[in-house]
């Protein structure tokens, strides 16, 4: 049996709660849902990167995407993704915002399905993104 690792890079702060942002067991490793926070600050409350969606969007990708090296993985490796949005009017600017991300990322592989789901987050956060990858 593999063990389970938790992954916190040096960028995040503690989970406020019993959760891991990033698990890897064997070749799966899970991300835990991100949002826009700016790189952990010793002393400092977590603080969302901006109000806007572009800020908050390109800050939680970064969030992942950190996770994910931790995990010895890439954005090649993921397999799936989860959007979370708090206004169905954002859909069509996030949309622009992703995939002028992953355009800018040159993966190799196809690129990973996709969720949106709308939901409601902590006061002055848009977006909140997990993502699942199997590493080869």
């Amino acid at each position: 049996m593999t063990d389970k690792t938790a992954l916190t890079p040096s960028t995040h702060t503690t989970p406020p709660a019993k959760f891991s942002h990033g698990v890897r067991k064997g070749n799966i490793l899970q991300v835990a849902g991100q949002v826009g926070f700016l790189p952990a600050e010793p002393g400092k409350a977590p603080a969302p990167a901006g109000p806007t969606l572009r800020e908050q969007t390109l800050q939680t990708l970064a969030n992942v995407e950190a996770i994910l090296r931790e995990g010895g993985a890439s954005w090649d490796d993921v397999m799936m993704i989860r959007v979370y949005l708090t206004d169905t009017g954002h859909f069509a600017e996030f949309n622009e915002l992703y995939d002028g991300y992953f355009e800018a990322q040159a993966l190799t592989a196809a690129p990973a399905a996709r969720t949106t789901v709308y939901v409601g987050l902590p006061a002055g956060l848009l977006i909140e993104i997990d993502a699942l990858a199997v590493l080869g």
